[in-house]
């Protein structure tokens, strides 16, 4: 049965991977994106332009995007981005801008589409969450980001406290090392035949998006790759 399919940070090289998936097995996508590029020809998809930095922007758009489709049954929140920094070189300026990105963005989605789901009984939302907020006594490096990211795994356990009143699962996916061109670039001497694909990732969120059964909160892509 078609499903109808959220993805923030659509065009971004995990957004695309969790985008063509889903278009693959025919359901709707919705991509929300910051800047539009390429539009995408395919009956089954549909792009919006918005800041997610901006509640007011975000709900506005939310709520474009339920008044025409009803319900949103599944949730993939990509939009994020990584920075280096120890204790001493994280400041507010830093804090709040890493915060502002990897957490504010998702919670801005989260909150305007489950304040408006009140007839929905069941959907999954999926955060991507990082190794170093998930364990950030091995986050001295990446203070800031380990920082934002661990919020995501906080959030994802307010909204599971609740599931039996909004049938929604919300899990936290956590990648190692994406295989990205820009990780390549500054990582050029790694092995890149350990890093992880989008395109792997995109699809452990596919199989858990059309299993409403599991209801593990974290989902470590490490272990299911093996």
């Amino acid at each position: 049965m078609s499903k109808t399919v959220l993805i923030s940070g659509a065009n971004g090289n995990l957004g695309k991977a969790v985008v063509n998936h889903f278009l693959q097995k025919n359901h709707q996508v919705i991509g929300l994106v910051h800047h539009q590029k390429d539009k995408t020809k395919n009956k089954y998809y549909e792009e919006f332009e918005v800041d997610l930095t901006d509640e007011s922007a975000t709900e506005k758009t939310i709520n474009s995007i339920l008044k025409k489709h009803h319900t949103i049954d599944i949730t993939v929140l990509t939009t994020g981005g990584f920075a280096l920094g120890n204790l001493k070189k994280t400041g507010q300026k830093e804090l709040q801008k890493q915060y502002t990105l990897n957490f504010e963005t998702a919670y801005f989605v989260t909150r305007s589409l489950l304040s408006n789901r009140k007839e929905n009984k069941q959907g999954k939302i999926f955060f991507i969450g990082s190794e170093p907020g998930m364990n950030t006594s091995k986050a001295k490096g990446v203070v800031a980001y380990a920082l934002a990211k661990s919020q995501l795994f906080q959030l994802a356990n307010i909204l599971n406290s609740n599931t039996e009143k909004t049938g929604i699962q919300t899990h936290v996916i956590v990648p190692t090392t994406i295989d990205t061109p820009q990780n390549r670039k500054s990582v050029p001497n790694a092995d890149f035949s350990k890093w992880q694909k989008p395109e792997d990732i995109a699809t452990i969120i596919g199989n858990y998006a059309e299993n409403y059964s599991k209801t593990e909160t974290v989902l470590l892509v490490k272990e299911l790759l093996k």
